[in-house]
């Protein structure tokens, strides 16, 4: 059998606590408010990144890990005993933490084996596909089998949110295939969605309650559910949301968490995502 540890980045929204359960490491991404920088998770809780983004005049950035952040958690795997590493990254078409996690497998290859992957998601869409992966390695699975489970975790992954404004995609450069929404931001609640690893239009809503039934139907109406997730951006309407999905089914238990600031720097609070990964 093999020893395989899972990494990924803080793009996954799982909490330490979920991360721990599941042998995971998770390798911060930086928050900047103007000169004030933090280390996500670390310097900065999720909590209090919404209470910043509130108060704050300031639009808040994010900037992807250094390769040596990636390196660090690879040789401590090695250190552990560990056979290899399963890298699973932020979607490389919103943020440079695949090219980071790559340049730091390369420099570790006389130490331990690394397969770094480009997830193609973001948020609990990230972190469902990364407890899929555990969940796999710790039947001592080993790296070649872990890869061909990526790959056939892709394409069955789904991301949708809903955000009460496109401002935060448009002025963070990850507006992507949205930015036909930009004329009509007054009227609408935009229902946002990725496409080949990047944010795209999904729907236009008039109003907020309308927007997220129409996200709730995204998973009421989705094929057989393997694992289903709630992205909470600080949203006033969270439970009403979640009584929507009171009858959806799924192989493992529905997961809330908050969605967490690198995410949540780029669509802003009252922001609702669903994240899933159908069985087939």
């Amino acid at each position: 059998m093999a020893r395989i540890r899972v990494v990924t980045d803080s793009a996954c929204d799982l909490s330490a606590e979920v991360a721990a359960e599941h042998g995971v490491t998770v390798v911060p991404l930086s928050i900047r408010f103007g000169s004030d920088e933090f280390v996500d998770g670390r310097g900065l809780t999720t909590g209090e990144f919404w209470a910043r983004c509130k108060a704050s005049d300031v639009l808040p950035e994010t900037s992807a890990p250094s390769p040596g952040a990636f390196q660090e958690a690879f040789l401590a795997a090695a250190a552990d005993g560990y056979d290899g590493v399963l890298s699973l990254s932020l979607s490389a078409g919103v943020s440079a933490t695949f090219q980071a996690a790559t340049a730091a497998a390369r420099a570790v290859t006389d130490t331990i084996e690394v397969r770094a992957l480009d997830s193609r998601s973001m948020t609990m869409g990230l972190g469902l596909m990364v407890l899929d992966v555990a969940d796999l390695a710790a039947t001592g699975a080993d790296l070649d089998t872990l890869t061909a489970r990526v790959a056939e975790l892709i394409p069955r992954t789904q991301v949708f949110g809903v955000v009460d404004t496109l401002e935060h995609l448009e002025k963070g450069g990850r507006i992507g295939g949205a930015r036909a929404l930009l004329g009509s931001l007054l009227s609408i609640k935009p229902v946002v969605t990725l496409v080949d690893g990047e944010v795209a239009e999904e729907s236009k809503q008039r109003t907020r309650p309308r927007s997220l039934h129409y996200l709730a139907d995204k998973a009421v109406h989705a094929p057989p559910l393997s694992r289903i997730a709630v992205a909470d951006g600080a949203a006033p309407d969270i439970d009403d949301f979640l009584a929507l999905l009171a009858d959806v089914k799924s192989e493992h238990p529905l997961i809330v968490g908050q969605l967490g600031s690198v995410v949540g720097t780029h669509t802003g609070p009252g922001t609702i995502g669903v994240c899933m990964i159908t069985v087939s």
